[in-house]
Formats: C-alpha cells, sequence, structure tokens
C-alpha cells in the first residue's frame, strides 16, 4: 500500500524550522507529479508534515538563502498582514482571484467571482477582528478562527488558495497570556514559498497579540506556531536550481551560519516601508 508519508518537525526558531522541514521533506518525501510539472521535470517529494517553530519571534529570525531576498519579503509581509495588494483582485480582468489579507480581513461567504458586485451575497466578514473579539470576551475559547475557501468559486480557478484555516488559542501565563497560531494549509511549496509564508502569518501572531493585550489589559506574548501541509512538497525540477548544493549546506553545517538578526536587514526593510507608503506598486513593475 502506498500513502504519503507523515512527517512532524520542531525548530526553534524559522530558520532552523524550515531547514529541518526541508531535510525531512527531502529525505523521507514519496514522490508524486503535480498539475504544474512542465514535460520532463522529475516527479515532487511530497508529505503531510506538521512543524512547529518553539519560538517564531526569536533571533535569528531570518534565513539567508531561502528563494527570494529582503525585499520580496517585506513586500510580502505587507502583502499579508496590510492588504498592499488588495486592489490586485480582478478576476475578470484575467488578474489576481484573491489575497490571503482579503480572505482575513473582508471574507465574503458567497459571491460571484468574475462579477464581485453580483449578488446575492453577505457582507464582508473581518475575521481577525472576530478572532481579537472572541478571545479578548472569552480567552479560553477554541472558536477564534479565520477560513480562507469558498466553495462557490475557488475550486474551478488555477491557483486556489493554499492557506485554509488559521486558529488561535490564548493560555494564562503569570498575570498575563500567551497566544498560540496554528495554521493548516492544502498545498505548500516547501522550498520556495514556506519561509515568506511563515515570516508574514508569525508577523499577524504578534499583531493579534499586541491588540489582545490592548483589550485585555494584561501581556500577551506570542507562544509557538505550529504549521500543518497536507501537501508540503518540493518541486523536482528544484534540482536543477541548485537545491543539492543547499542540501549539503543543511547536512554539513549549522543553520545560525545561514541565519540573521532581524535588526541585520531592519534598514533595508524600512527603505522599502518607504517607498511602499508612496507606491504599493512600484516593486510590481520590477524597481529596486
Amino acid at each position: 500500500m502506498a500513502d504519503i508519508p507523515v512527517l512532524s518537525v520542531s525548530g526553534e526558531n524559522l530558520p532552523e524550522a524550515w531547514e529541518k522541514a526541508v531535510l525531512a521533506v527531502y529525505d523521507r518525501g514519496v514522490e508524486v507529479r503535480t498539475e504544474y510539472d512542465k514535460p520532463g521535470d522529475p516527479p515532487s517529494l511530497d508529505a503531510t508534515v506538521m512543524v512547529e517553530v518553539r519560538r517564531p519571534l526569536s533571533e535569528p529570525r531570518i534565513h539567508k538563502n531561502f528563494p527570494g531576498g529582503p525585499t520580496d519579503l517585506e513586500v510580502y509581509r505587507q502583502e499579508v498582514v496590510d492588504g498592499i495588494h488588495d486592489h490586485w483582485i480582478n478576476p475578470r480582468e484575467g488578474k489576481w482571484t484573491y489575497t490571503y489579507h482579503e480572505r482575513l480581513f473582508a471574507y465574503r461567504p458567497v459571491e460571484d467571482l468574475m462579477d464581485r458586485d453580483a449578488g446575492p451575497h453577505l457582507p464582508a466578514v473581518n475575521q481577525v477582528d472576530y478572532i481579537v473579539e472572541k478571545l479578548a470576551a472569552v480567552p479560553y475559547s477554541r472558536r477564534a478562527q479565520a477560513v480562507t475557501w469558498i466553495p462557490q468559486c475557488d475550486p474551478p480557478t488555477d491557483d486556489p488558495p493554499c492557506l485554509q484555516r488559521v486558529w488561535a488559542r490564548l493560555l494564562t501565563e503569570g498575570d498575563g497570556y500567551t497566544l498560540n497560531l496554528n495554521t493548516h494549509w492544502r498545498s505548500r511549496d516547501l522550498y520556495k514559498a514556506w519561509f515568506m509564508n511563515v515570516f508574514a502569518l508569525t508577523d499577524l501572531q504578534q499583531r493579534v497579540a499586541a491588540r489582545l493585550a490592548e483589550r485585555l489589559g494584561r501581556p500577551v506574548g506570542c507562544g509557538r506556531y505550529v504549521d500543518v501541509s497536507d501537501s508540503l512538497h518540493i518541486y523536482g525540477s528544484y534540482r536543477d536550481e541548485g537545491l543539492e548544493r543547499e542540501i549539503e549546506k543543511m547536512r554539513s553545517t549549522p543553520y545560525v551560519e545561514r541565519a540573521w538578526d532581524s535588526a541585520v536587514l531592519e534598514p533595508m526593510f524600512e527603505e522599502v516601508r518607504a517607498r511602499l507608503a508612496e507606491d504599493p506598486d512600484c516593486y510590481a513593475r520590477g524597481e529596486k
């Protein structure tokens, strides 16, 4: 009987957890084809994986070698937590059908995907506000969650949401609380998407904790982050893009040699924030 492997890894911070996940799927993932393969591409390596990041805001927080760069990382963070690219959603013109920010902060339970003004549909729901309000009213609630999938319109699209659900819970700690966050994913590119996804969502975790602290009048810290992917995969084509070299580094040397403290990149992040504040589309035009 062929089964998809079920794996679990744990790391102290984001760079360590990412490297452990990459190695686990590379070593123990099953070979399987995908709908995105080009002719001649090797099969992907795939597994169902739970990744725990014990202290998601601890340093070093940024991996030097994740595919992308500091500019891409800050742009993506703002895209998810601030919605700077929600205006790109326009399926009628062949543009985006959603952003994670829109689904979390302005979820429309029923809508016509091709005509966003068509009815009937219910009012947009700010699910992040709901999480804050629910936990502020009942700190021990198990109901503080947000979802992304819209079954009326997502299944036929070419790129339906990978993120499916965000679940938050508070635990009492001393005179305050600790906020734990779980995220659940349908499908995930481990090598090129996971790190940026988690960087943004743990920033959202920090923001929710800050809002809860204000509402509750008590300190709220960020506890562990847990990430569950039904299909966490490494595409076969990445083997021709230097993947093996990175795997060897992960095996032979400590991850801290490939990690930065956030302070190292903060000047660059500040520059990106300033430019995005003037023009949220500036980097979409390839400007550096």
